[in-house]
């Protein structure tokens, strides 16, 4: 189990907020104690799928399910798919950072994440996590690495990785302007990252997205991904 109070969730929603990630039935004290010792008021918690007691002891005490991530993952030993998209990807300059933000939140307006399925939070504000979070990707600050799609010099696309161990890593936050949809662009970039983790010398690639998010699963299997694991994301308001 993982826990930390969320700085990042109080600057977007003026909320005091924990996150508790990969909770178990066992774990459901730990995190209460750990909330109270930080007057969170709310709690953000991830389950593993097949742990339904844990999930339905939080819905108990209030809890209620705002998503479902399924994640996927892939050998990096051996052939890699080849790249048969028409667009360029390459790595993002300096002076794209906002453009990326730019494409970051046109992708994910209305996104059903678990931000947005909590009907407490500010409806601009959830948009927002999205434009924040590919801006600090670029800067580093929550990847190691940006790619970007391009069209006549405009970006129009963009992928962000991370290693998260020596041999695995992850493609963490994709987007795609709607004028690029449709064209292979994703694929493009799902391939260059794949050779991005392989350079950085991991085996396998890992990438996760919403359950209800069946395009980009159709891409991963079409790639050779295969799902491996699952978690729900529970919200809990303390008051």
């Amino acid at each position: 189990m993982h826990l930390e109070v969320s700085s990042l969730d109080y600057q977007r929603f003026g909320v005091r907020t924990i996150r508790a990630s990969h909770v178990s039935f066992a774990d459901l004290a730990a995190v209460d104690a750990f909330a109270n010792e930080h007057a969170a008021e709310l709690l953000i918690i991830r389950i593993p799928t097949d742990d339904l007691e844990a999930v339905q002891r939080l819905e108990q005490s209030g809890g209620f399910l705002t998503d479902t991530l399924v994640y996927y993952r892939r050998s990096l030993v051996g052939e890699l798919p080849a790249d048969t998209g028409s667009l360029s990807v390459r790595p993002i300059r300096s002076k794209e950072m906002e453009a990326a933000g730019e494409v970051a939140a046109a992708t994910f307006e209305g996104y059903a994440g678990h931000y947005h399925a909590d009907p407490r939070l500010d409806r601009v504000a959830c948009d927002e996590v999205y434009r924040s979070w590919a801006r600090r990707s670029c800067t580093r600050e929550a990847a190691d690495e940006v790619f970007v799609g391009v069209e006549n010099d405009t970006v129009v696309g963009f992928a962000t990785l991370r290693m998260n161990d020596p041999d695995e890593g992850e493609g963490v936050l994709f987007g795609v302007a709607p004028q690029a949809q449709g064209r292979g662009l994703y694929q493009s970039m799902m391939v260059r990252g794949m050779e991005w983790c392989r350079g950085q010398g991991a085996a396998q690639m890992v990438v996760s997205t919403q359950v209800t998010n069946v395009a980009v699963q159709k891409v991963w299997v079409r790639l050779g991904f295969e799902p491996y694991r699952s978690y729900h994301t529970l919200h809990r308001w303390t008051s």
